[in-house]
């Protein structure tokens, strides 16, 4: 339990601090966005990065060479722990968002953090809400803001689990035609949710896959591109969970 009351101890911490830091950016926001999102991105990778140390996460970290650095992309990945995000986004470069369920918009003050970070929130139950939150996402990928999303739509309950990626996730990549970075997390829940509320000192690897290049996709791999995506991440999965188990 003591990592567990650190991490809280910080969390605390840093959303006391959230009452002085939001709005100090949001008013930069209002005379240079850029600004804002890099200042918001950095602040909330440092914590996060703390958050790792605390939790005694270590991680093996591969492929960080294949994420494009001069464009926005889509990451997809496999979703495993509630840790995957504070993993990725301890690592990607500037700047980036999150696909989430809207109900985290309700949790006051992350949902306020969240839109800061250019997080986007998908509203299952409504198509029209979901319609506009892929052309949300593609503004966003024209701004030069990266999306990530987990297109299995919920978290597996083991690595070796890893269900379907809906082909709907991957819209915004296909309009607005900009590469797919694949992500594969292994282990993850080993930090937190195999044995909640505890937080566990855990080996955990990522791996960040080839950028999926759109146009260079055969017509069938395009139409079923979900499936194409699904295939690389399953198969890094596969391939990092033995290196796990060493």
């Amino acid at each position: 339990m003591f990592r567990l009351i650190l991490v809280v101890l910080f969390l605390t911490i840093f959303f006391l601090m959230g009452i002085v830091l939001c709005p100090i950016m949001y008013l930069v926001g209002l005379f240079n966005k850029k600004a804002r999102d890099y200042m918001a991105f950095y602040v909330v990778k440092g914590a996060l990065k703390l958050i790792l140390f605390l939790s005694g996460t270590k991680a093996t970290v591969k492929g960080l060479e294949n994420i494009p650095k001069d464009r926005a992309v889509l990451y997809v990945g496999n979703h495993r722990s509630f840790f995957d995000i504070v993993l990725i986004y301890s690592l990607i470069p500037p700047t980036a968002g999150f696909v989430a369920k809207k109900e985290i918009k309700k949790v006051f003050p992350l949902a306020v953090w969240m839109h800061l970070m250019n997080c986007l929130f998908l509203d299952r139950s409504s198509p029209e809400a979901a319609i506009k939150m892929i052309h949300d996402g593609m503004d966003k990928i024209n701004n030069g803001i990266s999306i990530f999303i987990f297109p299995e739509g919920t978290r597996a309950k083991t690595d070796d689990e890893i269900m379907p990626f809906k082909e709907g996730s991957l819209k915004m990549a296909k309009r607005c035609n900009c590469d797919i970075v694949p992500v594969a997390v292994n282990n993850t829940s080993a930090i937190l949710e195999d044995q909640f509320p505890k937080i566990k000192s855990s080996r955990v690897c990522i791996e960040f896959g080839e950028p999926i290049v759109i146009d260079n996709l055969s017509k069938e791999d395009k139409k079923a591109i979900g499936l194409y995506s699904y295939n690389i991440v399953k198969d890094m999965v596969t391939k990092n969970g033995e290196l796990i188990k060493k």
